[in-house]
């Protein structure tokens, strides 16, 4: 628990109802949608504004007090567990949306708006915010910009960090800086902004972000093509991308999965093949019109025995919303769901593929995959219970040898989950060690107390003296 002295600072700053150190109120922020790693924080805290996250830095970096910086908790790598105990930092009453500036193509907004709210807004003014992780409707867009989230899109239109032009920053001191701006060129200094973008709350906290927008696509279409094989389906995504088509969603669905999310949707998905791909092309009508002509010939040439194309937007909307539910339908499976992200670059999909399941025969394990298969990031997820301790070091044996697959084909070991403490064993196998020290002499500059997010992505720090008892 915190020390009187410590928590009477705190509720100085940001009043006594946004302090909560009770331990039952405090098991909602323990753990993440991994679900897998759980500690309790000392304290959660809910700043009212950046002057007051300043203050609640500066009073946890004299006392050496661990912060988790903390969306929705929707992230999947234990990036938002408080590992060391210390305060959750929480923005329920950072959720403004500042500004839309229409001559720039820009929206400002507060770290804790929700990704769904800034797509939105943009759309009631004829702009498109094109990022969207499968959490979307809950993740906030700190946590977003905290671990590069990805989503459906990022074939088409890229990742959180290619839409972030700047950002205002607390360091791990208590000075604010902003980062960038509403330009589309500069170059003076080093790119903080970008350092910022997936450094998972390690480096310091966000406030605000400046975010790009584009039009809005004037048309849409989504198709299903359906195959008797895997590798197949995987052979296809590459033909795809080898014929310079780039559609805004291609999605891969192994059968067990399209079997789980059917009886999870009930939308009539063909549970009889064995694997499914999801594309969806946006655009202008004529162009829309010709891809998915192109694709559905290339599909059919890769082996497909169905290309169905949805006849309504209702039935569109109903196939992506499907795709999005896949985590949760597979979790009502088990007792434990680990969800991972091995990826690869595109021409190493089939490869990758089939490498999973020969991973899951050895180990007799249940792994189903889904994934973004246009840019190579594939989410094989394993069906456990984290009670049998056998079958967990099989689980952990299992992932290992697929990161270290991806590494091999010329992919990495995460996509767009993060690091966090689920992922911390194997940073070396993408960044090495002189990579990996230089990260740490990064992270060491910049915050020397070791408060920010404690134990993610490195190895825990030595304990010191803090401003909590224990």
């Amino acid at each position: 628990m915190l020390k009187r002295d410590v928590r009477e600072k705190l509720i100085a700053i940001v009043g006594e109802e946004n302090v909560e150190d009770n331990n039952a109120s405090l098991l909602a922020y323990s753990y993440d949608s991994t679900a897998r790693y759980q500690a309790l924080p000392d304290a959660m805290v809910a700043p009212r504004n950046k002057h007051e996250v300043a203050a609640v830095v500066k009073v946890c970096n004299e006392h050496r007090i661990p912060i988790v910086p903390r969306g929705s908790g929707t992230n999947l790598c234990a990036g938002t567990t408080p590992s060391e105990g210390g305060i959750v930092l929480i923005f329920k009453h950072m959720r403004k949306i500042l500004e839309i500036d229409d001559e720039n193509l820009t929206i400002t907004v507060q770290s804790g708006v929700y990704t769904k709210d800034i797509l939105e807004a943009a759309q009631q003014v004829g702009l498109f915010y094109p990022p969207d992780p499968g959490s979307m409707h809950i993740s906030q867009i700190g946590g977003n910009i905290s671990e590069n989230s990805g989503g459906l899109r990022g074939l088409k239109y890229g990742v959180t960090r290619d839409y972030v032009l700047g950002l205002e920053i607390v360091l791990p001191n208590g000075e604010i800086i902003q980062t960038g701006g509403k330009l589309a060129k500069d170059v003076a200094g080093y790119d903080l902004t970008r350092l910022y973008v997936g450094a998972e709350g390690t480096l310091g906290i966000i406030t605000e972000a400046i975010l790009k927008l584009i039009p809005q696509p004037e048309t849409k279409q989504t198709m299903l093509a359906l195959y008797h094989d895997l590798e197949a389906a995987a052979e296809s995504v590459s033909a795809i991308i080898a014929n310079r088509i780039i559609p805004a969603t291609l999605e891969f669905l192994d059968q067990a999965t399209v079997q789980v999310v059917e009886d999870y949707a009930k939308i009539g998905l063909p549970t009889e093949a064995k694997a499914v791909l999801l594309i969806e092309q946006d655009g202008a009508a004529e162009v829309v019109a010709r891809d998915m002509e192109k694709i559905a010939a290339l599909c059919r040439g890769n082996r497909a025995f169905d290309v169905q194309i949805a006849e309504t937007n209702e039935e569109a909307e109903q196939l992506t919303a499907a795709r999005r539910t896949a985590l949760s339908a597979l979790s009502r499976l088990k007792p434990t769901t680990i969800l991972e992200d091995a990826t690869v670059p595109r021409s190493k999909i089939a490869k990758m593929v089939k490498a999973i399941g020969e991973i899951a025969d050895k180990y007799q394990l249940t792994i189903c995959t889904f994934g973004h298969a246009g840019d190579g990031n594939l989410h094989p997820t394993c069906l456990t219970d984290a009670r049998n301790e056998q079958e967990i070091e099989l689980v952990e044996k299992a992932f290992a040898e697929i990161f270290e697959k991806a590494v091999e084909l010329g992919g990495t070991i995460t996509g767009e989950h993060g690091v966090g403490m689920m992922k911390l064993p194997y940073l070396h196998l993408k960044a090495g060690e002189h990579g990996l020290e230089a990260m740490r002499r990064i992270k060491k500059a910049l915050d020397p107390n070791a408060i920010m997010n404690p134990g993610k992505m490195f190895a825990p720090h030595t304990k010191q003296s803090t401003g909590v008892e224990k």
